[in-house]
């Protein structure tokens, strides 16, 4: 299920390309998408101690943040953490895809959903079916108390308009 939807939010799209979002606020979401991340990434961790390619992509999302990389090497890392995802079980999987999709939210700023979506999928994945639901919701409202203000609302609307291509999650 594509994450991203068309036609794409004005409010996700940089003032550069033609939208109304500020560098400021990419760099808000690009760290907000890290934390979820860093949340589950050590369940990636667990499964595949030896592949460091997830950690790397948080890695290379902060250093985007702070102008040290450019949007085109943190949107190849995505690919690379995207790569460990393959072959393993789903909770580490999804916190790996969660990895990939915090590093390219230097590209597209929309990928900030994504982050969030398969960071609460993986904390489903790890617990028995009858507590997916609630291990799903504890993990949606730990993400909304790490929002910064000045994103708060944009998230939240973006989570509303675009739960249904992120498997529900946010009905938290």
């Amino acid at each position: 299920m594509p994450i991203l939807t068309e036609p794409r939010d004005p409010r996700l799209v940089t003032i550069r390309r033609g939208g109304t979002l500020t560098d400021t606020d990419h760099r808000l979401l690009a760290q907000w998408a890290a934390t979820c991340a860093e949340h589950v990434l050590p369940v990636f961790q667990h499964a595949a101690p030896d592949d460091d390619r997830p950690r790397r992509a948080i890695e290379l999302t902060h250093a985007w943040i702070r102008g040290e990389v450019s949007i085109r090497e943190a949107h190849q890392m995505a690919f690379t953490a995207n790569a460990a995802a393959r072959g393993i079980s789903d909770a580490p999987k999804f916190a790996a895809l969660a990895a990939g999709q915090a590093v390219a939210v230097a590209h597209v700023a929309a990928h900030e959903l994504g982050a969030a979506a398969y960071a609460i999928r993986a904390a489903q994945a790890l617990v028995p079916e009858e507590q997916r639901q609630e291990a799903g919701s504890a993990e949606c409202r730990w993400q909304r108390e790490q929002l910064p203000d000045e994103i708060r609302d944009l998230v939240l609307d973006d989570q509303r308009l675009r739960n249904h291509a992120c498997w529900f999650v946010f009905d938290c």
